[in-house]
């Protein structure tokens, strides 16, 4: 692997299957009385959050203590950043801090690129304006993996607000490197410019789509990146893109349904759709520290998995 994951692109074949498969033998540690591996003891991972995000910053620092690495969470609010600290200057800070791994969510398309020019230890991309979120995409994967085997051949739809969405653009990238075949369904005002050049199908007709997926990914409408009108009404919206009941009753036995979060309910997706059996948004919440255990584990090389129960 390289050094810093800061795109689903930098991840070869072998380079994803093998982060799917550490997460394996990682998760099952999570089944243990004693949760923590001396893996990484020694080490210190930064989480450099510049947005707001419960979920991903609690999971890359659960990721992290529970391989035993020393866990420093730096907010931009309240820092000095919020006085006009540049990010350069904050990556020197950190580079004088000895940090080995920098964890960085920021509302910068690119900034993870620029930081990992700054600092010798390894950068991970936790999600960078609209650009991408690997980690994301690479639990989402590993969630589909557990549920239905191998991705070679699966059909994968992500369905919505595309435009906005990091986790659509990494699930496309790294999907389509482990084989299966992704198709975006939105509106055209919510599909990015650059989309034909992605490894993927396009499609603005969610019903003909839903009956051939064996996954159905359902992105949020991220209002608070929007200042124009990107379609009439909500309802409007939820009328042609939602999975309601009776869309869901369209889909094949065996299909799951994802949502990488924090769901509009009611909007994207109905509630007893999100509720139901074949939904795996909750797995996803507890594989995505799994899986960054396992991209933390490879990046910053850890000591040998078998650590025992200490």
């Amino acid at each position: 692997m390289k050094r810093h994951l800061i795109s689903a692109a930098d991840l070869s074949r072998d380079d994803a299957l093998l982060i799917l498969d550490t997460a394996e033998e990682l998760a099952k540690i999570s089944d243990r009385s004693i949760k923590k591996l001396p893996t990484l003891r020694g080490r210190t991972v930064v989480n450099l959050f510049f947005e707001d995000s419960t979920r991903t910053r609690i999971s890359f620092e659960a990721a992290a203590k529970r391989l035993s690495a020393d866990v420093i969470n730096f907010s931009a609010k309240g820092s000095s950043v919020s006085k006009g600290e540049s990010l350069k200057d904050t990556a020197l800070t950190l580079e004088a801090m000895g940090a080995d791994g920098v964890v960085i969510r920021h509302s910068a398309s690119g900034a993870p690129y620029r930081l990992a020019g700054w600092v010798r230890g390894s950068v991970v991309n936790a999600g960078d304006g609209t650009h991408e979120h690997p980690t994301q995409a690479l639990l989402d994967a590993y969630t589909m993996r557990r549920r239905l085997g191998s991705l070679e051949g699966r059909r994968v739809t992500i369905v919505g607000d595309v435009l906005h969405s990091r986790v659509a653009r990494s699930n496309v990238l790294l999907l389509s490197t482990l084989g299966a075949e992704v198709t975006l369904v939105a509106p055209p005002t919510l599909l990015p410019v650059s989309v034909a050049s992605w490894p993927c199908e396009v499609s603005y007709d969610l019903d003909t789509v839903l009956p051939k997926s064996d996954v159905v990914m359902m992105l949020r409408v991220q209002r608070e990146r929007m200042n124009a009108a990107f379609f009439p009404t909500e309802r409007e919206y939820s009328r042609r893109y939602g999975l309601d009941r009776e869309r869901f009753a369209r889909l094949k036995d065996d299909a799951v349904v994802m949502h990488p979060g924090p769901m509009n309910r009611g909007m994207e997706i109905a509630a007893e759709v999100a509720d139901s059996p074949r939904s795996t948004i909750v797995e996803q919440v507890a594989n995505g520290v799994t899986t960054r255990m396992a991209v933390l584990y490879l990046l910053l090389g850890g000591a040998d998995l078998g650590g025992g129960d200490q």
